[in-house]
């Protein structure tokens, strides 16, 4: 279930969304697939497969429920309540960017040692939130692991809320905790029931910007570059509740060329626009592979849980079939493995002996050779996609110290292609995510002319929590000497440039 499907309190309907008007073809089982799903756990052959799915816990285990009150659910909203009420999203103070640690580990400064740390296994990574009393806690910049050392599990969230879909309903395995933790909350943004702002200043601001003979651009862009998951929300759903009239409908009419892609690509929010990068990066001919990327690698499962619904909600399509039918061989395991939603959860214990065992069998199935001849690709997808950003920082650390080669060049050079970037990607946004979406913003501007569609998904992206936000800066300028403002500036221009710099400050 999307947050779509459960408007906040005052009945305001969800904004409009044109259908879908083409549809792909369902095609026939590829040759190399049918090759390839024999060696894939059962979980992973196919959905409707009666078969028991990969990481569920022995029969004799069992998992009592939560009280149905409690952790991570939204208190009753009052009457009224302006977003300008509650303090700045953030809570990652700007600092000077600390230089990388070694083998990758994130540079932030280290949470409280708990229990069952093994020594000389890089720190997990800080999580980029608002100050307490903001929103309800959630999930932030990409699953990062919630504070606590290795082994030590932070409480959990009651199964089911904010955008997982109840077990079973579109192809999402039950909601439970993968690898013996308890399940992270999803993203700011990403939840089925979201915090009531009252908007309606920006409502108002927007359709006054629009109405008539001509646009005020300036008003759009300072509306808009400044909201958060929860007011853009609210703002959509007040303007087209109280105009009756659909934002995204004008702000397509009123606009155009890039400028407006910016602006649709976040007056939508970040779910609806993951589920609409997605959707857009398997029409047509041909698959947009790094948008695949940008959206599925290293997300959290109660993310990836709310993408699949709201794929579904939008397009009413399945995006593991879309993803089988587009994509084909070891890229298309990869992808479905990415799509399930059940990678171990951050809260998982670190145990020294599992991750020497990972690291042998990483090792055993990239192959032999400095390309890695008789590699076992489903395994080696297996091991990285499956296991938690601590657990892979740790494999990371381990495969570094017994090989003497930092596993992302190892990976870099015994893949090729659409699955080398995948698994890269996956990788370095657990070792450093916000040096990981530097490298991805660098990547979309250098070279011959500018990626904007990229620089657009990845800025909008980036800007959403202000805290992490102020971590890629720092990342960027460590790594290129450059600032990351100016470098935009450099590469665009008009109304375009001024809505990209506005998101990005």
């Amino acid at each position: 279930m999307s947050y779509y499907q459960q408007p906040p309190p005052g009945g305001h309907p969800p904004p409009f969304q044109q259908p879908c008007k083409s549809h792909c073809a369902p095609t026939a089982p590829k040759a190399e697939h049918l090759a390839l799903t024999s060696l894939l756990p059962r979980h992973f052959v196919h959905k409707d497969s009666p078969q028991p799915g990969y990481n569920q816990p022995p029969p004799s285990q069992s998992y009592s429920p939560y009280p149905q009150q409690g952790y991570n659910r939204p208190p009753p909203p009052p009457p009224s309540m302006s977003h300008h009420q509650y303090p700045p999203q953030g809570g990652y103070p700007p600092q000077g960017y600390p230089p990388p640690q070694q083998y990758g580990a994130p540079g932030y400064p280290p949470p409280q040692q708990q229990y069952g740390a093994p020594q000389g296994y890089p720190p997990p990574q800080q999580q980029f939130s608002p100050p307490p009393g903001q929103y309800p806690p959630q999930q932030h910049g990409y699953g990062a692991p919630p504070p606590g050392q290795y082994g030590a599990p932070p409480p959990g969230p009651p199964p089911g809320q904010y955008g997982a879909p109840p077990p079973g309903q579109y192809g999402a395995p039950p909601v439970q905790a993968y690898g013996g933790g308890p399940p992270a909350p999803p993203s700011l943004g990403y939840s089925s029931q979201m915090p009531f702002v009252d908007t309606s200043m920006e409502a108002e601001a927007l359709r006054k910007a629009m109405k008539g003979f001509g646009t005020d651009e300036k008003a759009v862009i300072r509306v808009l570059s400044k909201l958060d998951p929860v007011q853009m929300f609210s703002v959509r759903n007040t303007y087209n509740q109280r105009f009756m009239r659909d934002l995204l409908r004008d702000l397509e009419k009123e606009t155009s060329g890039d400028f407006r892609e910016a602006l649709l690509a976040c007056a939508r929010g970040p779910l609806q626009q993951d589920a609409h990068t997605l959707f857009h990066a398997m029409r047509g001919v041909g698959t947009k592979e790094s948008d695949l990327n940008d959206v599925l690698c290293g997300r959290t499962n109660a993310d990836v849980h709310a993408i699949r619904a709201e794929y579904r909600k939008m397009f009413n399509k399945d995006l593991e079939a879309d993803l089988r039918g587009d994509l084909s061989a070891g890229t298309e395991t990869l992808f479905v493995m990415l799509a399930a939603g059940t990678r171990h959860e951050e809260s998982t214990p670190i145990i020294p002996q599992n991750i020497e065992q990972a690291t042998t069998e990483l090792q055993n199935a990239m192959g032999t050779g400095p390309v890695g001849l008789n590699k076992n690709a489903v395994h080696a997808c297996q091991v990285l996609s499956q296991r938690s950003d601590g657990e892979l920082r740790a494999i990371a650390d381990t495969y570094q110290r017994r090989y003497h080669q930092s596993l992302t060049k190892a990976i870099d050079s015994k893949f090729s292609g659409h699955m080398k970037d995948a698994l890269h990607l996956t990788l370095t946004r657990a070792l450093n995510k916000p040096m990981a979406e530097a490298e991805l913003l660098e990547d979309s501007m250098s070279g011959v002319g500018t990626h904007d569609r990229h620089l657009i998904d990845r800025v909008v992206r980036v800007h959403w929590d202000r805290g992490f936000k102020e971590a890629v800066k720092q990342a960027y300028r460590a790594k290129y000497g450059k600032d990351l403002r100016k470098r935009i500036e450099g590469e665009t221009r008009g109304d375009y440039e001024r809505m990209l710099v506005a998101m990005i400050e």
